[in-house]
């Protein structure tokens, strides 16, 4: 079978985690694929992903790639650098999850059935969906993400619980509707984006709940900078929607 899937995962200094993560979601079946977006790690990621491109190549296995960027860009363009990818490769879905396995692979087969089964356009893993499913996070992080959540969503107008997941699946037909030019965000404030106008240019959206784990190892990209961009980012984005400017 042809992958008609491919999962999308920015990395930067993930190279404890890279040869893991890329196995296990190739595990998942052979309709997945996968694009690495490395930001020229220092620790050597892009140089080990491509000994894996090698490895696989030689057991006729050409469902790893890589785009080496020179230096860190963020991952918003990291995103759109593989949406564009993507289109040009003709994939009929695309995936976006993070290297440190706080996204398990396990779910990527239910997320592209659920897009297939329910004739939905996007399908967003959600943390917050029944509850709260987060794994080892401190108490401040965890509340700072929910009530987070909750603001995005009041001010945009966009009805899902977890508008800053980054576990999910689109179709092809809402990545080309996608106006590239009108995305800003360098951090998570990405994902806000993209849920915001999937929402409101008429696209079907399914969220079904997932168990986020924090990170088996390497460090964290959270930081003051990315917070404060997606806080004055929802402002930007509620403007557009009462001006109609979608």
């Amino acid at each position: 079978m042809k992958a008609d899937s491919l999962v999308i995962i920015p990395t930067y200094n993930e190279n404890e985690n890279i040869e893991s993560i890329i196995d296990a979601v190739l595990l998942q079946g052979n309709e997945f694929a996968i694009l690495i977006v490395d930001d020229n790690s220092p620790d050597g990621t892009g140089d080990t992903v491509k000994k894996i491109q090698k490895k696989k190549s030689r057991r006729k296995d050409k469902r790893v790639h890589l785009i080496e960027r020179e230096k860190k860009l963020g991952l918003g363009s990291a995103y759109i650098e593989g949406f564009r990818w993507a289109l040009k490769k003709n994939y009929d879905f695309v995936f976006e999850m993070d290297a440190d396995f706080s996204h398990d692979p396990s779910t990527l087969p239910i997320l592209r059935n659920t897009i297939i089964e329910e004739n939905a356009d996007l399908v967003l893993g959600s943390r917050y969906k029944k509850g709260v499913n987060v794994v080892n996070w401190p108490m401040s992080r965890l509340i700072l993400s929910y009530f987070a959540n909750l603001f995005a969503k009041t001010v945009t107008g966009v009805p899902l619980s977890d508008l800053t997941s980054g576990f999910k699946g689109i179709r092809k037909t809402v990545i080309e509707k996608l106006d590239f030019d009108k995305i800003d965000a360098e951090g998570y404030g990405f994902q806000i984006e993209i849920h915001f106008y999937t929402y409101w240019n008429g696209f079907k959206i399914k969220e079904i709940p997932i168990v986020f784990t924090e990170r088996r190892s390497g460090n964290s990209k959270m930081s003051k900078k990315i917070i404060w961009e997606a806080f004055w980012l929802v402002w930007k984005l509620g403007i557009r929607r009462l001006l109609k400017k979608i």
